[in-house]
Formats: structure tokens, C-alpha cells, sequence
């Protein structure tokens, strides 16, 4: 069973609590943040993590949206895009085309960019940290010059959802353009029914690998027939709809896609598979099954409303645990992003953040393929930690972010040479002490960047990096950039 965590006289609340809960939920707390959040106790901070409305960032206060048709030559949206091809010679539309292509790249750069920000610097940081979880989840990649209006309709359907219902979520992401391009439904007619999305919507979004047959699958897709979209609208085309009887999980029926959605729901492997992805993300790698069953459990019972969930799982005895706490490795996005938080920078060249996010081996809005990002273990490699070590440097001031590599830049943005080093200078980082002598202002800034105890010979090595002139900026950032180069500093 899932416990809640009940802090006492000999398991407070403390500072690392309060750090731990703001890195997995969020991207990570300043000093301040955590003070507020130790006050305010974990249930209380919880509850104020997840007080965001239930809606996409056009519809909030303190919007910044990324403005696409500031884009010169750039279609908004696919009737724009039509439009523009309609009467062209062949000669003419593959002319077009390749400039269209193009000005897609730069709207999928500037949608990458807004998305960043919103999630170094936006009011709703958990909304963020969960729109970034299920873009891994129900995924779609930018590969191949999609869409990037529909890339950014979609983040969108992801914020909005982001801890609603479930039911509601499944079933508009369902509808989504940019998914049913992605995985080819809207290709889906009875003529020929298209099994993909059927498919990946049992074995990745709801149930998992061992919970259906091949005949569900094609049911369900001969359900799904005729859904699609007529630019960044969705349709349903009655004369491509199968409207013979289906039979699915012993269900038969006259189905639509629908009906096939609340047919899986009500199967006892759904709500436990939900539990077990978000377990997997937010708290440890391979959950226990039991502890699966338990989240899942209160999934259910809340008729699949998610806040409900995430309060449990995250103010559960599990969570605030031992093994937990600085166990999981830092994905390239939460180490860039805290990064950025937790030393305030933003670099000039955005480019070279994406190039980076790219050798790490993730670039929002382009994950590898619709399993998304495999995550944990898999961050780490020879070639990725090298990047991981020099990317945190370069953010603290120090030299450029990579060597060499694939490119210098994010192949789907097609960005080429971005770590010129004299072009792209590092962030502006001016450092302050936070303390009067070395020891103190280690001390600071350990807890301020890798927020956990560090051994006594490690803090040594701190301090005498620091040497005579422990305010002194160079000491400073020297002593900053091997804090963030520390294998503690990739974990949380």
C-alpha cells in the first residue's frame, strides 16, 4: 500500500524534503522557494503545486505565446497552408514547399523556445513538469517538417489536461490532429482500416504489452474509421466510419472510437498501467506492482481524475523515502532547465541549448519515436555524460558547451555549427558569496544547487578552490562550475 508520509520529532520535514519535492514536481526550488515550502508542510505545498486551472496557456494569466504568425512567409494554420499551394504548377509547389518546410523549422524553434521558458520560468511549474510527462506518454515528434502550429495545439491539449480526467485526456488526444497524423488515423477508412493508432493507444497510452489481442486491435481500429482532421480541426467522416458490429473485449457493438475508450478504462489493467508511468517518471524506476495497484486503486476510485493521484503520490511515505530521495538520474531536460532556474541564466543563443538537449538525447517536440524517451539509466552513457558535465559548466560561465558531436545542433531544427565558441559566448552569471567565509559560502551554494549533504572531503575540495579570496567572482565561479560538474549534481 501506498502510506502518506506523517513527518515526526525523527523524520522532519526538512530543507531536503522541501528540495526533493520541488525537483521531482517542478524543475527545481531556489532557497526561498524551498523556506516556503518547508513552512507550509508537504500537504499544503502539494495542494499548492497543483492549483493551476485546467487549461492551455492562451488561456491563463501571465501568457506568453509563442506569436507563429510573427513568422514572415509562415501558415499558421493548414488552411493558410492550402491555400497557399492551391494553383501551383508542380515546379511552383515544390519551390513552396521547401521554403514552407523551412519557415516550419523556425515556428518549431520559436515554439521550443516559449516552451523552455515556460518551463524555467512559467507560474504553473508542476503543469509544466506534467506537460512534459505525457508529451513523453501520448507521443508526438516534430520529425519530418510536421506541423508546428499542430505540435504546439497539441502541447497545448497536454497542458489542459495535464491532471484532469483521464477519460476526458484519452479521449481528446484522440483527436488530436497532430496525433492522428502521427499515427496515421487520419489514413484510417473502412475500406482499409489503419492499425496503428488502435494499436500504440492499448500497448502505450492505456494498458500496456500482454493486455490485448491482435483481433482487439483490429476491432478497435475498424472503430476508430473515419476520425481525422480538416486542418487543425477534427472531423469524423461518416462515409469512411465502419458502422458493422464490433467485438472487443467481449464487448460487441456498433463501436466508435469512444465507446472503445471506455471499454479499455473499464479494464482492471488500465488505471494500475497509469499508476505505474506516473510512479516510474516522478518518483523511482520499476515500481512495485502492489504499489502500482495501490495509485491505481485511487485512480479509479476518483473515476480517473488524476489530482487526486498526484496528492497521494506525492505526499505518500514512498515518495519522501530514503532510496528516493537523489536517486533518479536527471533527465537533459530537468538538468538544463534547473539549471537555468537555480543560477538564473538564459543564455544568448538559444540554439545551443537545443543543441545540447540534443546530444544529451532529448529535444522536446521531437522525442525518438512513439515510445518516447526510455529515461532513467539510458540518460547515461560515455558520449552523454560528457555533454551532461560541459552543458552545467558552460551555464555557470565557464567555456562552451560541447566539443565535436552530431552536428553541433538539432537535426530536426536542421541548426548546424552552434557552438561556434566565438559566436556563442556562455550565460551572463554574476555570482554572489552568500556567506562570509568559505566554508559558509559552500555551504550556500551546495544547498542552493545540489540541495542534499555532500561528503566532508568533497566540501574540502570546495573550499579550497576558493582559497584566499573567497568572494572573489573567478574563485566563485570556479567553485560553482565543480559543484554542477559533481556526479551529485545529476541526480535528484
Amino acid at each position: 500500500m501506498l502510506q502518506p508520509f506523517v513527518p515526526g520529532e525523527g523524520d522532519p520535514f526538512d530543507a531536503v524534503k522541501a528540495a526533493h519535492l520541488l525537483h521531482r514536481a517542478t524543475f527545481g526550488g531556489r532557497p526561498e522557494e524551498i523556506r516556503t515550502v518547508m513552512q507550509m508542510g508537504p500537504a499544503r505545498a502539494v495542494d499548492a503545486l497543483l492549483d493551476f486551472p485546467d487549461a492551455p496557456a492562451t488561456e491563463q494569466s501571465h501568457s506568453d505565446v509563442p506569436d507563429l504568425s510573427a513568422i514572415e512567409g509562415y501558415p499558421r494554420t493548414f488552411e493558410q497552408r492550402r491555400k497557399l499551394l492551391m494553383g501551383k504548377t508542380p515546379e511552383e509547389r515544390q519551390a513552396l514547399l521547401q521554403q514552407l518546410n523551412m519557415k516550419n523549422r523556425e515556428a518549431l524553434a520559436a515554439t521550443l523556445r516559449w516552451w523552455i521558458r515556460r518551463m524555467t520560468w512559467g507560474p504553473y511549474p508542476l503543469q509544466e513538469k506534467l506537460t512534459l510527462f505525457w508529451h513523453g506518454h501520448f507521443t508526438t515528434s516534430a520529425r519530418d517538417d510536421r506541423s508546428a502550429f499542430a505540435m504546439w495545439q497539441q502541447n497545448e491539449t497536454l497542458r489542459r489536461n495535464a491532471a484532469g480526467n483521464f477519460r476526458t485526456f484519452v479521449k481528446q488526444i484522440s483527436r488530436d490532429p497532430a496525433m492522428l497524423d502521427y499515427l496515421n488515423n487520419q489514413q484510417n477508412r473502412k475500406q482499409k482500416p489503419n492499425e496503428n493508432y488502435a494499436r500504440e493507444l492499448m500497448e502505450l497510452f492505456t494498458l500496456g504489452i500482454g493486455h490485448y489481442t491482435e483481433l482487439d486491435i483490429k476491432e478497435a481500429a475498424r472503430a476508430f474509421t473515419g476520425w481525422g482532421h480538416d486542418g487543425e480541426q477534427f472531423v469524423f467522416r461518416r462515409f469512411d466510419h465502419d458502422y458493422g458490429p464490433k467485438t472487443f473485449f467481449g464487448h460487441t457493438g456498433d463501436f466508435d472510437g469512444d465507446d472503445i475508450i471506455e471499454i479499455i478504462l473499464s479494464h482492471r489493467q488500465c488505471a494500475p498501467y497509469i499508476a505505474g508511468r506516473l510512479l516510474t517518471f516522478f518518483v523511482q524506476e520499476n515500481p512495485d506492482p502492489e504499489i502500482c495497484q495501490s495509485l491505481g486503486n485511487v485512480i479509479r476510485e476518483n473515476n480517473y481524475d488524476l489530482r487526486p493521484a498526484l496528492a497521494t503520490m506525492f505526499t505518500s511515505r514512498l515518495f519522501y523515502s530514503p532510496q528516493v530521495i537523489g536517486g533518479q538520474i536527471k533527465s537533459p531536460v530537468q538538468l538544463v532547465v534547473g539549471t537555468m532556474r537555480l543560477l538564473d541564466v538564459e543564455p544568448q543563443n538559444f540554439m545551443q541549448v537545443v543543441a545540447a538537449l540534443e546530444q544529451m538525447g532529448q529535444v522536446p517536440l521531437n522525442p525518438p519515436n512513439v515510445k518516447g524517451w526510455p529515461g532513467g539509466r539510458m540518460w547515461i552513457s560515455t558520449s552523454t555524460l560528457f555533454v551532461r558535465y560541459n552543458t552545467a559548466v558552460w551555464l555557470a560561465g565557464g567555456g562552451r558547451a560541447v566539443a565535436g558531436g552530431r552536428g553541433g545542433g538539432a537535426r530536426f531544427l536542421r541548426a548546424r555549427g552552434a557552438f561556434r565558441q566565438a559566436d556563442d559566448p556562455s550565460p551572463q552569471f554574476d555570482p554572489q558569496p552568500n556567506g562570509d567565509t568559505a566554508g559558509q559560502i559552500v555551504d550556500a551554494w551546495v544547498a542552493r544547487l545540489i540541495q542534499r549533504p555532500i561528503a566532508a572531503d568533497r566540501r574540502q575540495v570546495l573550499i579550497d578552490v576558493l582559497g584566499e579570496s573567497p568572494a572573489a567572482e573567478a574563485s566563485l565561479k570556479r567553485m560553482i562550475q565543480l559543484i554542477v560538474s559533481m556526479p551529485e549534481y545529476q541526480l535528484c
